[in-house]
């Protein structure tokens, strides 16, 4: 059977065939960084004889740098290398009337509301301005909301706020109801976004402080290897690797069937919460048992327990399965919220929160350290089990905070098929 000949022109591309490599790309790239960053502690303690607890605050500072360099980065790379490709392909362009920053969209917002923030309110929808925003025309507000209603004072209509067509005149001064709404919609998912930094700043101690609890227990996988400390942490990547593919195809689906609606964002974040708490749980009575047999042989210091290093898989399974839950959840919940102008920050949001949440960690972990001495260079002679119970309090108070700003917030997101009307 002949071939049919490609198309005179058509671009030929690998397709799907090189998607492989770019996969194995990935995973040699995370597989790499996951492999020193996880041992970083370890290397410290050994190699530099730094103090366990000074060893864990030094990583958590790295983890930090590692979420957050990268949004620096992209704001590097596109205001200079973007900015090089783009002079040398200026000619290839088809130039657009550009619309702005969509932070300065809602920096105007603010401003708008604030300069009239003594003119009345009005009942009629024709003294607000109706514009549509970002080029879209199909999902026009015709009443502002009466949440957050101040705000609303930046879409009343006023005289020498419009010019003879009807477009906005003073931009700083009116704004449409769209981005009026667009502002609310972020200040409504600052409290959720808060909630993920005192979630995952336990996550961060947690993880750390595992890492000394397995150098001070038995690591040997037979009687010639021994597992490396850092590397117990490989439990928490498998079971999120694992539950990820369980939760999308046999989960989901089961819901889907039981219920007829699919799983919210906030649903999975939930679930996530509750996973976390019980990790933390099991984390506090594992160590309280290992200090016990450290006690029960007169073992102090930082002396090996005979005690099984596989203790602490459970804790870590947990949380590796609550990162399945919690993690897409959130990045789900920026994206579908956000307003479209700002859809590509709100993939930055984890980053950032988790960056937080790292820098939060290492400032808990030297508080504790100087108000108690559950913290001490050698853990044996600690109560490390009474950090993680203060853990585990913290993720609970914040559990029920997500509670309350989960059932307060509505979803922006349903569009609504309005004719479109004159600007403003």
């Amino acid at each position: 059977m002949a071939s049919v000949p490609q198309q005179s022109g058509a671009p030929t591309k690998g397709g799907w065939i090189t998607f492989p490599f770019i996969i194995t790309t990935m995973a040699g790239l995370t597989l790499s960084a996951g492999g020193w960053t996880n041992n970083l502690v370890v290397y410290l303690i050994n190699e530099f004889n730094i103090k366990s607890i000074d060893a864990t605050q030094i990583t958590n500072i790295f983890k930090g740098c590692m979420n957050l360099f990268p949004i620096l980065g992209a704001i590097f790379a596109d205001s200079y290398f973007g900015l090089v490709v783009f002079v040398f392909g200026k000619r290839y362009y088809r130039l657009l009337k550009p619309q702005g920053s969509p932070f300065t969209e809602l920096a105007r917002v603010a401003v708008a509301a604030f300069r009239k923030r003594k003119v009345l309110f009005s009942l009629n929808t024709e003294d607000y301005c109706q514009g549509p925003h970002d080029g879209e025309t199909k999902f026009v507000r015709s009443t502002p909301t009466n949440s957050f209603r101040f705000l609303n004072h930046a879409a009343l209509v006023t005289q020498g706020d419009t010019s003879p067509d009807g477009s906005i005149k003073k931009p700083w001064n009116l704004c449409t109801l769209q981005q009026v709404e667009d502002l609310k919609t972020i200040i409504r998912i600052i409290p959720l976004w808060t909630a993920g930094i005192f979630l995952f700043t336990p996550i961060a101690i947690q993880t750390s402080l595992i890492v000394l609890q397995a150098l001070a227990m038995d690591r040997h996988l037979g009687p010639h290897f021994q597992i490396p400390a850092g590397s117990m942490l490989v439990f928490v990547m498998l079971s999120t690797s694992i539950f990820l593919t369980l939760i999308d195809r046999v989960l989901i689906p089961m819901f889907q069937k039981l219920t007829g609606t699919h799983p919210t964002p906030l649903q999975r974040i939930g679930i996530g919460h509750v996973l976390v708490i019980l990790s933390m749980a099991i984390s506090a009575l594992v160590e309280l048992k290992r200090l016990s047999i450290a006690q029960a042989h007169d073992l102090d210091g930082n002396l090996v327990v005979p005690m099984s290093a596989f203790w602490i898989a459970p804790q870590l399974v947990i949380l590796g399965v609550a990162e399945a839950f919690y993690l897409p959840g959130q990045v789900s919940l920026y994206y579908q919220e956000f307003p479209k102008a700002l859809k590509s920050t709100s993939s930055a949001l984890v980053s950032m929160l988790v960056g937080i949440a790292f820098y939060l960690g290492t400032v808990v972990v030297d508080l504790i350290s100087k108000i108690t001495g559950w913290l001490p260079d050698g853990i044996n002679d600690g109560r490390m089990d009474n950090m993680y119970w203060v853990l585990t309090v913290i993720v609970l108070i914040n559990f029920g905070y997500y509670l309350v700003c989960s059932s307060l917030y509505k979803y922006q997101n349903v569009e609504k098929d309005v004719p479109s009307s004159d600007p403003c």
